[in-house]
């Protein structure tokens, strides 16, 4: 058998913002990772709203009001 076909195997420490949050087994020796379990909604009930660019704005601000009524007072017309 070939004494050099495995990697080399780690404690690796992960970091999310700088901090570490676990220990797992890996072939490298740190983990650098912007989500993970603590974190997510999934896995912690809680919802955070990140709005990138002004979209939920952008968003809210074209179907306001009655936008659902025009459109179809402008599908009536083009049938006429």
């Amino acid at each position: 058998m070939k004494s050099e076909t495995h990697p080399k195997y780690y404690n690796c420490k992960v970091f999310h913002n700088g901090v570490e949050v676990m220990v797992v087994g890996a072939t490298v020796p740190e983990l650098h990772v912007e989500v993970w379990s603590g974190t997510h909604p999934f896995f912690t009930g809680k919802q955070s709203f990140i709005d990138s660019a002004g979209r939920v704005e952008k968003f809210q601000k074209k179907f306001q009001g009655n936008y659902f009524a025009k459109k179809s007072e402008k599908a009536v017309e083009k049938k006429a």
